[in-house]
């Protein structure tokens, strides 16, 4: 069976706008704490906030996708704040208005994530789920790695000017929503009846058991997972040169997008526990490797493993959300999910700046493989007593 176009536009928007995003990402936290002088726990409370208000927003942007019984003018709305935010970081006297500015942009993705998934899921059939979400994680990390590279050229003929490649982000921020604008047309019946009101009992009681304990996987994924800016902080750290940093997300997304849409095609014809099993048991082996030292070539193993733990586990994870959630409260179900994962993340990226300022940075990664085995043992013992939320 052919792949719908409308999901091929939509994995193109989210190369486009990862373009942006990580031609900004990749230089921030060093150009937090080389430029502006910010501690690495400010580091960590910038990128847990910004990245849990993303999360949290997909909350009230998927319950009202559902409510309207519509996704896809959200999903502008959501990209277009991405794009206007990018300014803002070339313009950023200090540390301040670096948070204000993720803020925007984080806002914007929370805005476009759930109504996004959701509207994959409206268009994909049934038996492509799996296919569809791991084409968009693919795409999305062919961008998440063309960024970075961008970023390390830029940086290379402009002599370190961070400011001045911030400004270029805006260019493949704004074709994303040019492209979701003209590329995307959404299904004129996405789901059965009228629009729902998702906060109503009743309907909230139509989410699942097996719905509910992929919500709590995915929060105990996000607690062993911190942010990938401390992986950056980590190849700095080992003396690799301020204009090379970027190649830490280019390693980490090859491997990302190399990986997703194979496992994607894996998850619809085996066990996602298993797969889920298989990507912790990766995290837990790149925590151990940044643990042991910081040279550039210990750092990029690491890495990218990193990379291969999240092919193997989003897409995959959003695919378990849609299986188990009912149609017509999709978007509702990706903003709970995210939810609860956000709050998670928020207090993994804090614990992990709190960790690095003051037993040093293999502390951190010692805890994150922590966290890591005491997962691992719960989705072990979820799959022994046969409680697998998705067949």
């Amino acid at each position: 069976m052919k792949m719908p176009g409308a999901i091929w536009a939509l994995g193109f928007v989210s190369l486009l706008m990862d373009v942006s995003s990580e031609m900004v990402h990749s230089l921030l936290p060093v150009f937090l704490v080389t430029a502006v002088g910010a501690s690495a726990l400010m580091v960590g409370v910038i990128e847990g906030l910004a990245e849990a208000l993303a999360l949290i927003v997909k909350v009230f942007s998927g319950a009202l996708s559902d409510y309207w019984g519509k996704r896809k003018g959200l999903a502008v709305i959501g990209y277009g704040l991405g794009a206007l935010s990018k300014p803002l970081f070339a313009l950023a006297p200090g540390a301040g208005l670096v948070l204000a500015a993720r803020l925007i942009d984080r806002t914007g993705k929370g805005i476009r994530g759930a109504p996004r998934d959701a509207l994959i899921a409206d268009i994909a059939p049934a038996e492509m789920r799996g296919a569809a979400f791991g084409l968009r994680q693919s795409l999305d990390s062919v961008g998440a790695f063309v960024g970075p590279l961008l970023a390390v050229g830029l940086m290379l003929l402009w002599a370190n000017d961070f400011r001045a490649v911030f400004w270029v982000a805006v260019i493949p921020g704004l074709l994303a929503v040019i492209v979701l604008v003209l590329g995307v047309k959404e299904p004129e019946h996405p789901h059965t009846g009228r629009g729902v009101n998702p906060v109503r009992r009743e309907n909230l009681r139509r989410l699942s058991r097996p719905y509910w304990t992929v919500v709590v996987l995915g929060a105990c994924f996000s607690l062993a997972r911190f942010s990938e800016a401390f992986l950056l902080l980590r190849a700095e750290q080992g003396g690799l040169a301020l204009s090379w940093i970027p190649l830490v997300l280019v390693v980490m997304n090859v491997v990302y997008s190399v990986s997703a849409y194979p496992i994607g095609l894996l998850a619809d014809r085996m066990s996602h526990t298993t797969l889920l099993a298989l990507g912790l048991a990766v995290l837990l082996g790149a925590d151990l490797v940044l643990a042991t030292g910081n040279h550039w070539s210990v750092v990029m193993l690491g890495v990218a493993l990193w990379g291969l733990h999240l092919g193997m586990t989003q897409g995959l994870l959003a695919a378990m959300v849609a299986h188990t959630a009912p149609a017509d409260l999709r978007g509702t179900a990706f903003g709970a999910f995210n939810l609860v994962s956000g709050v998670a993340l928020l207090v993994a990226s804090v614990l992990a700046g709190l960790l690095w300022d003051h037993l040093g940075a293999a502390a951190t990664f010692l805890a994150g493989a922590a966290f890591c085995t005491v997962t691992l043992l719960c989705l072990l013992w979820l799959k022994k007593i046969g409680d697998n939320p998705v067949s």
